[in-house]
């Protein structure tokens, strides 16, 4: 597996497959990979020739300069995963290739921005605009693959790809969030949860499970009223939001019944001081 630290090895490593009329399949990651992520290379070998992972913590998303220093960090256990797992190569920019300058461009999302995540994160997404532009940019694939688990900033990224970035014509594939054997969605932050908090962090997955079951035979109200009813029954975890949103313009749905499918239920919530997200397709 080749490890390249700059846009230039990366052209230069795409180019040279590219022009044999190779596929490139690209898995965009923040590193502390875990088996999350490596279903993302598998499926990205799947469906192209060659696959190229990034690992870039970007400082642009973080609105917390704390949440940016406390990400966890693992670079040579993620680089035995991503070869063990058939990767190609990885792009292990730094900060400076990356933003040799400040990035002042202002990206506008036609609200998708402005509800969850967007809302308690302001800044969050036009810093993530800005890093997967670059990304993209530069490595110029076939198709990139991210994980449902994030499902705000995969409506996101559609979103810019299609306004913003259409001349690269990438096809962005979204693939399903993995759990773990009690539910709970992997994610890198998981590691920093204490024993405790990650015992009840598993009943993030559980209240969801339930949201899907019932979500055409109870009321909207009814449904909130019991995730805010199971939320407090657990004293280590803090719920900051939970929305029933539709699929495309993340509306959120406040009243009445749901009839169709066409909605995603999403939870931010705290576990001790890890603040973990999660949704499910209803």
């Amino acid at each position: 597996m080749y490890i390249l630290k700059s846009k230039y090895e990366v052209s230069d490593f795409v180019s040279m497959f590219r022009s044999n009329s190779k596929t490139i399949g690209f898995v965009p990651t923040m590193g502390a990979l875990h088996k999350g992520h490596i279903a993302l290379i598998y499926k990205s070998l799947e469906e192209c020739d060659i696959c190229i992972a990034s690992i870039f913590v970007n400082p642009t998303q973080f609105n917390n300069p704390d949440d940016l220093e406390k990400y966890p960090r693992t670079e040579a256990a993620d680089f035995a995963m991503l070869e063990q797992a058939g990767c190609h190569a990885v792009f292990f920019p730094s900060v400076l290739e990356m933003y040799p300058e400040p990035d002042t461009r202002v990206f506008e999302f036609d609200g998708l921005d402005a509800v969850m995540e967007g809302a308690f994160r302001p800044g969050h997404f036009n810093g993530v605009a800005q890093v997967v532009s670059k990304l993209f940019d530069a490595v110029r694939p076939n198709k990139a693959f991210f994980g449902q688990k994030d499902f705000q900033q995969l409506a996101v990224i559609r979103f810019i790809t299609k306004k913003y970035l259409a001349e690269l014509n990438i096809e962005i594939v979204a693939c399903e969030t993995v759990r773990e054997s009690d539910g709970l969605a992997m994610s890198s932050r998981n590691v920093r949860l204490t024993p405790e908090c990650r015992h009840a962090a598993a009943d993030i997955s559980r209240i969801l499970v339930w949201v899907k079951s019932h979500f055409t035979s109870k009321s909207v109200e009814e449904i909130h009223k019991f995730v805010q009813t199971e939320f407090a029954k657990q004293p280590l975890l803090h719920l900051e939001y939970f929305e029933i949103a539709d699929n495309d313009t993340l509306t959120s749905i406040t009243e009445g019944k749901i009839l169709t499918g066409r909605f995603t239920a999403c939870i931010a919530a705290y576990a001790g001081d890890v603040r973990l997200i999660d949704n499910m397709p209803l």
